[in-house]
């Protein structure tokens, strides 16, 4: 375990908080360590790795924070460039605190193996992208798995996939992926749920605006805090459910006095929830931005489905990424156009099985 009760382990996600500089990236790696953070988290894609650059309608943010956005024009403003990295994990071992990230695709594994990564975590979204689980996991370090929106047979589905593929540590993370959350949107009980189900070390992923939350996800048993940080005076993509760099050293103290500021959070009993993993259906919504296998270059009845003309990519309005290793290779039984996403009914005519 890499944290306890008493002493949670906590991640500072930079996540899009760099705001397109270097150098605030840099300061905020620097917060980091001079606030309590154990360590710092960054993301590592591209907008080509995430999604295509279309104008249809699948790739278009509709409602939410983002709203407005192509997929493609958010994870351009939003993505920590390549060339960044090494300046960043080197500037963590000059001050003192480790840093690692989640990659989004399997390039992005290679890639930060050249920078002898420490450890990885997979988000959410990509939870069901079993190609992925399958890089990270061979590489038999640490794998951190994001958990929002999943239900208790897909967390079982991955993890179990990742112990196949060699991961030999797994800490789950319970998460909600809507953002800001709210209140409403919690059930910490799934924290023990987790605990007891998989045996493992289990954290919470914070994507809410109150530090109590956080308290209460430790008290719940909780070893584990992710929380995105900003600095002050900044506006970014995630800064509305971020701490700035005043407030990350009250969050830490909050998170380390769990027991006291529960007692004292009236709110206390409805975060906990129900007894039974439950996600609350705000969450619904957020489940057409996972990943999904697309059609990326046009494909003509009875050609042979290739990497060049399926993708995993975001949004998530196709079949499952679970299915993409099968379907490589096989005879297209329609003809599909160009940034179109493969459908889910095409499972029974190309005799899918979920593996």
């Amino acid at each position: 375990m890499l944290g306890n009760k008493n002493k949670p382990f906590f991640i500072a996600e930079i996540s899009s908080n760099h705001n397109g500089s270097l150098i605030n990236a840099k300061k905020l790696i620097n917060v980091a360590k001079k606030n309590g953070a154990d360590v710092v988290k960054l993301q590592t894609y591209t907008p080509k790795t995430m999604t295509v650059n279309s104008k249809k309608k699948y790739f278009q943010i509709k409602s939410g924070l983002w709203k407005g956005y192509s997929l493609w024009d958010l994870y351009k403003k939003a993505h920590t460039p390549y060339k960044w990295h090494k300046s960043l994990f080197n500037y963590g071992k000059i001050i003192g605190i480790k840093v690692f990230s989640t990659p989004f695709d399997e390039t992005a594994v290679t890639f930060l193996e050249k920078l002898n990564c420490p450890f990885y975590k997979l988000a959410s979204f990509e939870m069901k992208d079993i190609p992925l689980i399958k890089k990270i996991a061979s590489t038999k370090k640490r794998l951190i798995i994001s958990t929002g929106m999943a239900s208790l047979d897909e967390i079982s589905y991955s993890f179990y996939k990742a112990k196949q593929f060699g991961a030999k540590k797994i800490t789950l993370l319970y998460c909600v992926s809507n953002y800001p959350s709210k209140i409403n949107d919690f059930n910490l009980n799934n924290i023990k749920i987790l605990k007891k189900k998989f045996k493992c070390e289990v954290g919470f992923s914070d994507h809410s605006t109150d530090h109590k939350i956080a308290a209460a996800a430790i008290n719940a048993g909780a070893t584990m805090i992710e929380k995105h940080i900003c600095l002050k005076n900044i506006s970014t993509l995630d800064s509305e459910f971020s701490i700035n760099e005043d407030e990350i050293f009250e969050f830490r103290k909050s998170i380390n006095n769990s027991k006291e500021i529960s007692k004292k959070n009236p709110h206390y009993k409805k975060l906990l929830g129900k007894k039974y993993f439950f996600r609350n259906k705000s969450e619904n919504k957020s489940k057409k931005f996972r990943r999904s296998i697309f059609v990326i270059k046009s494909i003509k009845k009875g050609e042979k489905f290739n990497f060049r003309n399926i993708k995993k990519i975001r949004p998530g309005y196709g079949i499952s990424p679970i299915f993409f290793d099968q379907i490589i290779g096989k005879k297209s039984p329609y003809n599909f156009n160009s940034n179109e996403p493969l459908p889910n009914n095409i499972s029974k005519k190309l005799n899918l099985l979920k593996s």
